[in-house]
Protein backbone atom coordinates (compact mmCIF):
# COMPACT_ATOMS: atom_id res chain seq x y z
CA UNK A 1 0.00 0.00 0.00
CA UNK A 2 1.26 3.51 -0.83
CA UNK A 3 0.83 6.11 1.95
CA UNK A 4 1.45 9.76 1.10
CA UNK A 5 2.27 12.22 3.88
CA UNK A 6 1.59 15.87 3.07
CA UNK A 7 4.46 17.64 4.82
CA UNK A 8 6.94 20.42 4.13
CA UNK A 9 9.94 18.26 5.14
CA UNK A 10 10.55 14.57 5.73
CA UNK A 11 13.09 15.47 8.45
CA UNK A 12 10.36 16.77 10.79
CA UNK A 13 9.95 14.45 13.77
CA UNK A 14 6.28 13.64 13.22
CA UNK A 15 6.71 13.07 9.48
CA UNK A 16 9.78 10.89 10.02
CA UNK A 17 7.98 8.76 12.63
CA UNK A 18 4.98 8.19 10.36
CA UNK A 19 7.28 7.09 7.53
CA UNK A 20 9.19 4.72 9.84
CA UNK A 21 5.97 3.20 11.16
CA UNK A 22 4.57 2.65 7.66
CA UNK A 23 7.77 1.22 6.19
CA UNK A 24 8.20 -1.12 9.16
CA UNK A 25 4.83 -2.62 8.20
CA UNK A 26 5.89 -3.14 4.60
CA UNK A 27 4.09 -0.15 3.08
CA UNK A 28 5.53 2.21 0.51
CA UNK A 29 5.68 5.88 1.46
CA UNK A 30 5.79 9.22 -0.28
CA UNK A 31 6.34 12.70 1.19
CA UNK A 32 4.68 15.52 -0.73
CA UNK A 33 5.38 19.16 0.03
CA UNK A 34 1.95 20.81 -0.46
CA UNK A 35 3.63 23.90 -1.92
CA UNK A 36 5.17 21.75 -4.67
CA UNK A 37 1.80 20.29 -5.65
CA UNK A 38 0.04 21.72 -8.72
CA UNK A 39 -3.73 21.23 -8.94
CA UNK A 40 -5.33 20.69 -12.32
CA UNK A 41 -9.11 21.13 -12.58
CA UNK A 42 -11.39 21.27 -15.61
CA UNK A 43 -11.17 19.40 -18.89
CA UNK A 44 -11.51 15.99 -17.25
CA UNK A 45 -10.76 14.35 -13.92
CA UNK A 46 -8.96 16.40 -11.24
CA UNK A 47 -5.21 15.83 -11.16
CA UNK A 48 -2.36 16.55 -8.73
CA UNK A 49 1.07 16.95 -10.29
CA UNK A 50 4.31 17.35 -8.36
CA UNK A 51 7.31 19.61 -8.93
CA UNK A 52 6.06 20.84 -12.27
CA UNK A 53 3.16 19.98 -14.54
CA UNK A 54 4.87 16.84 -15.89
CA UNK A 55 5.38 15.30 -12.45
CA UNK A 56 2.42 12.91 -12.45
CA UNK A 57 2.01 11.00 -9.18
CA UNK A 58 1.65 7.24 -8.76
CA UNK A 59 -1.63 5.79 -7.51
CA UNK A 60 -1.86 6.73 -3.84
CA UNK A 61 -3.88 4.55 -1.46
CA UNK A 62 -4.28 7.00 1.43
CA UNK A 63 -3.16 10.53 2.33
CA UNK A 64 -2.04 11.68 5.77
CA UNK A 65 -2.13 15.51 5.89
CA UNK A 66 0.40 17.29 8.10
CA UNK A 67 -0.61 20.83 7.16
CA UNK A 68 1.29 23.59 8.95
CA UNK A 69 -0.62 26.70 10.02
CA UNK A 70 1.46 28.93 7.72
CA UNK A 71 0.26 27.09 4.58
CA UNK A 72 -3.28 26.26 5.67
CA UNK A 73 -5.06 27.69 2.62
CA UNK A 74 -2.92 25.98 -0.04
CA UNK A 75 -2.62 22.81 2.03
CA UNK A 76 -6.40 22.51 2.32
CA UNK A 77 -6.73 22.98 -1.45
CA UNK A 78 -4.35 20.04 -1.96
CA UNK A 79 -6.28 17.88 0.52
CA UNK A 80 -9.55 18.76 -1.26
CA UNK A 81 -8.05 17.85 -4.63
CA UNK A 82 -7.02 14.39 -3.43
CA UNK A 83 -10.51 13.98 -1.95
CA UNK A 84 -12.06 14.89 -5.32
CA UNK A 85 -9.82 12.24 -6.91
CA UNK A 86 -11.32 9.64 -4.59
CA UNK A 87 -8.19 9.11 -2.50
CA UNK A 88 -8.99 8.28 1.16
CA UNK A 89 -7.89 11.07 3.52
CA UNK A 90 -7.11 10.88 7.23
CA UNK A 91 -8.59 14.27 8.25
CA UNK A 92 -10.44 15.82 5.35
CA UNK A 93 -10.19 19.49 4.42
CA UNK A 94 -13.33 20.85 6.05
CA UNK A 95 -12.64 19.41 9.53
CA UNK A 96 -9.06 20.71 9.36
CA UNK A 97 -10.34 24.16 8.38
CA UNK A 98 -12.87 24.15 11.23
CA UNK A 99 -10.21 23.24 13.78
CA UNK A 100 -7.87 26.00 12.53
CA UNK A 101 -10.53 28.67 13.05
CA UNK A 102 -10.69 28.86 16.85
CA UNK A 103 -14.04 30.65 16.96
CA UNK A 104 -15.70 28.30 14.47
CA UNK A 105 -14.33 25.30 16.35
CA UNK A 106 -15.65 26.63 19.66
CA UNK A 107 -19.05 27.31 18.09
CA UNK A 108 -19.27 23.71 16.86
CA UNK A 109 -18.09 22.31 20.17
CA UNK A 110 -20.57 24.41 22.13
CA UNK A 111 -23.43 23.31 19.87
CA UNK A 112 -22.43 19.67 20.48
CA UNK A 113 -22.54 20.18 24.24
CA UNK A 114 -18.76 20.00 24.71
CA UNK A 115 -17.59 21.97 27.76
CA UNK A 116 -15.36 24.91 26.75
CA UNK A 117 -14.08 28.05 28.51
CA UNK A 118 -16.50 30.97 28.24
CA UNK A 119 -15.44 32.99 25.18
CA UNK A 120 -16.44 36.30 23.59
CA UNK A 121 -15.60 37.69 20.18
CA UNK A 122 -15.82 41.48 20.25
CA UNK A 123 -15.14 43.72 17.25
CA UNK A 124 -15.15 47.19 18.78
CA UNK A 125 -13.08 48.73 21.60
CA UNK A 126 -16.24 49.73 23.43
CA UNK A 127 -17.12 46.04 23.83
CA UNK A 128 -13.95 44.99 25.68
CA UNK A 129 -15.16 45.93 29.17
CA UNK A 130 -18.38 43.96 28.76
CA UNK A 131 -16.49 41.01 27.25
CA UNK A 132 -14.22 40.88 30.30
CA UNK A 133 -17.25 40.94 32.61
CA UNK A 134 -18.84 38.04 30.72
CA UNK A 135 -15.74 35.82 31.02
CA UNK A 136 -15.20 36.71 34.68
CA UNK A 137 -12.04 38.77 34.20
CA UNK A 138 -9.63 40.36 34.30
CA UNK A 139 -7.44 38.44 34.21
CA UNK A 140 -8.54 36.99 30.90
CA UNK A 141 -6.97 35.24 27.92
CA UNK A 142 -6.77 37.11 24.61
CA UNK A 143 -6.11 34.99 21.56
CA UNK A 144 -6.10 35.29 17.81
CA UNK A 145 -8.70 33.28 15.91
CA UNK A 146 -5.83 31.73 13.95
CA UNK A 147 -2.69 30.82 15.84
CA UNK A 148 -0.63 27.81 16.86
CA UNK A 149 1.88 26.66 19.51
CA UNK A 150 0.81 29.49 21.82
CA UNK A 151 1.53 32.24 19.29
CA UNK A 152 -1.03 35.04 19.49
CA UNK A 153 -2.11 34.20 23.06
CA UNK A 154 -1.83 36.84 25.78
CA UNK A 155 -2.78 36.86 29.47
CA UNK A 156 -4.32 40.27 30.19
CA UNK A 157 -4.19 40.86 33.94
CA UNK A 158 -5.90 44.27 33.82
CA UNK A 159 -8.68 45.86 31.81
CA UNK A 160 -6.27 48.53 30.58
CA UNK A 161 -3.84 45.94 29.21
CA UNK A 162 -6.69 44.03 27.56
CA UNK A 163 -7.92 47.22 25.92
CA UNK A 164 -4.45 48.08 24.61
CA UNK A 165 -3.75 44.61 23.23
CA UNK A 166 -7.14 44.24 21.59
CA UNK A 167 -7.01 47.69 19.98
CA UNK A 168 -3.51 46.99 18.63
CA UNK A 169 -4.50 43.66 17.13
CA UNK A 170 -7.74 45.07 15.68
CA UNK A 171 -5.75 47.87 14.03
CA UNK A 172 -3.77 45.15 12.24
CA UNK A 173 -6.99 43.58 10.97
CA UNK A 174 -6.86 40.59 13.33
CA UNK A 175 -9.85 38.98 15.04
CA UNK A 176 -9.42 38.53 18.79
CA UNK A 177 -11.20 36.27 21.25
CA UNK A 178 -11.59 37.19 24.91
CA UNK A 179 -11.61 33.98 26.93
CA UNK A 180 -12.15 32.92 30.53
CA UNK A 181 -8.93 32.42 32.51
CA UNK A 182 -9.03 29.13 34.43
CA UNK A 183 -6.82 30.18 37.34
CA UNK A 184 -6.88 26.82 39.09
CA UNK A 185 -5.25 25.13 36.08
CA UNK A 186 -2.05 26.96 37.17
CA UNK A 187 -0.35 26.72 33.77
CA UNK A 188 -1.28 23.07 33.32
CA UNK A 189 -3.27 21.32 30.64
CA UNK A 190 -3.74 17.80 29.34
CA UNK A 191 -3.29 16.79 25.73
CA UNK A 192 -5.15 13.69 24.60
CA UNK A 193 -4.30 12.13 21.24
CA UNK A 194 -7.36 10.69 19.51
CA UNK A 195 -7.08 8.27 16.59
CA UNK A 196 -10.31 7.02 15.08
CA UNK A 197 -12.66 6.26 17.95
CA UNK A 198 -9.91 5.81 20.56
CA UNK A 199 -7.94 8.00 22.93
CA UNK A 200 -4.50 6.43 22.48
CA UNK A 201 -2.22 8.59 24.66
CA UNK A 202 -2.37 11.49 27.07
CA UNK A 203 0.14 13.78 28.75
CA UNK A 204 -0.09 16.55 31.33
CA UNK A 205 1.91 19.67 30.44
CA UNK A 206 3.16 22.14 33.02
CA UNK A 207 4.28 25.58 31.86
CA UNK A 208 7.73 26.73 32.92
CA UNK A 209 8.04 29.27 35.72
CA UNK A 210 6.68 32.67 34.74
CA UNK A 211 4.79 31.31 31.70
CA UNK A 212 1.06 30.51 31.55
CA UNK A 213 1.15 28.77 28.15
CA UNK A 214 1.76 25.03 28.51
CA UNK A 215 3.07 24.34 25.00
CA UNK A 216 6.02 21.92 24.91
CA UNK A 217 7.55 24.17 22.24
CA UNK A 218 7.70 26.88 24.92
CA UNK A 219 9.56 24.78 27.44
CA UNK A 220 6.67 23.12 29.26
CA UNK A 221 7.42 19.87 31.09
CA UNK A 222 5.35 16.85 30.01
CA UNK A 223 4.43 13.73 31.98
CA UNK A 224 2.31 10.73 31.01
CA UNK A 225 -1.31 10.43 32.11
CA UNK A 226 -2.14 6.75 32.39
CA UNK A 227 -5.90 6.77 32.91
CA UNK A 228 -8.20 9.77 32.64
CA UNK A 229 -11.66 8.50 31.59
CA UNK A 230 -13.46 11.86 31.92
CA UNK A 231 -10.81 13.66 29.88
CA UNK A 232 -10.75 10.91 27.26
CA UNK A 233 -14.54 10.94 26.88
CA UNK A 234 -14.54 14.70 26.40
CA UNK A 235 -11.69 14.52 23.87
CA UNK A 236 -13.55 11.88 21.85
CA UNK A 237 -16.73 13.94 21.94
CA UNK A 238 -14.83 16.98 20.66
CA UNK A 239 -13.32 15.02 17.75
CA UNK A 240 -16.72 13.59 16.79
CA UNK A 241 -18.18 17.10 16.77
CA UNK A 242 -15.44 18.39 14.47
CA UNK A 243 -15.37 15.15 12.40
CA UNK A 244 -11.62 14.68 12.85
CA UNK A 245 -10.04 11.22 12.50
CA UNK A 246 -6.77 12.18 14.19
CA UNK A 247 -6.32 15.07 16.60
CA UNK A 248 -4.61 16.37 19.69
CA UNK A 249 -7.22 17.71 22.11
CA UNK A 250 -6.05 20.19 24.74
CA UNK A 251 -8.09 20.26 27.94
CA UNK A 252 -8.06 22.35 31.10
CA UNK A 253 -8.99 20.87 34.46
CA UNK A 254 -11.28 23.37 36.19
CA UNK A 255 -13.30 23.23 39.40
CA UNK A 256 -16.39 22.70 37.26
CA UNK A 257 -14.87 19.79 35.37
CA UNK A 258 -12.63 19.48 32.30
CA UNK A 259 -13.01 21.90 29.42
CA UNK A 260 -11.75 21.68 25.85
CA UNK A 261 -9.34 24.50 25.12
CA UNK A 262 -8.37 23.63 21.56
CA UNK A 263 -8.35 20.81 19.01
CA UNK A 264 -5.27 20.41 16.81
CA UNK A 265 -5.73 18.50 13.54
CA UNK A 266 -1.96 18.01 13.02
CA UNK A 267 -0.71 17.23 16.54
CA UNK A 268 3.03 16.94 17.01
CA UNK A 269 4.15 13.45 18.01
CA UNK A 270 7.50 14.18 19.64
CA UNK A 271 6.25 15.44 22.99
CA UNK A 272 3.54 12.80 23.44
CA UNK A 273 5.72 9.86 22.38
CA UNK A 274 8.60 10.89 24.63
CA UNK A 275 6.35 11.61 27.61
CA UNK A 276 4.31 8.40 27.37
CA UNK A 277 6.67 5.97 25.61
CA UNK A 278 3.81 5.03 23.29
CA UNK A 279 4.19 4.46 19.55
CA UNK A 280 1.49 6.89 18.49
CA UNK A 281 2.81 7.02 14.91
CA UNK A 282 2.07 3.31 14.42
CA UNK A 283 -1.51 3.72 15.66
CA UNK A 284 -2.05 6.55 13.15
CA UNK A 285 -0.57 4.48 10.30
CA UNK A 286 -2.74 1.48 11.19
CA UNK A 287 -5.80 3.72 11.18
CA UNK A 288 -4.81 5.14 7.79
CA UNK A 289 -4.36 1.67 6.32
CA UNK A 290 -7.71 0.53 7.68
CA UNK A 291 -9.34 3.68 6.25
CA UNK A 292 -7.96 2.81 2.82
CA UNK A 293 -9.08 -0.82 3.06
CA UNK A 294 -12.55 0.14 4.26
CA UNK A 295 -12.92 2.57 1.35
CA UNK A 296 -11.79 -0.11 -1.11
CA UNK A 297 -14.29 -2.66 0.27
CA UNK A 298 -17.11 -0.15 0.09
CA UNK A 299 -16.34 0.68 -3.54
CA UNK A 300 -16.11 -2.98 -4.49
CA UNK A 301 -19.50 -3.64 -2.90
CA UNK A 302 -21.22 -0.76 -4.69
Amino acid sequence: MLLAVLSRRRSLYSTRRLLEAAERRGHETLVLDPLQCSLVVGGGAPIVTYRGLDGRLPAIDVVLPRIGASITEHGLAVVTQFDMMGVPIVNRAQPIARSRDKLRALQILARAGVAIPKTVMARHPSQVQRALQIVGGPPAILKLVRGTQGIGVVLAETEQLAQQVVETLWSLGMTVLVQEFIEESEGRDVRVIVVGARAVAAMRRQARLGEFRSNVHRGAAATAVERAPALERLALKACRALKLDVAGVDLLESRGGPKVLEVNSSPGLEGIERATGKDVASVIVEHAVETARRTRRRRQAS
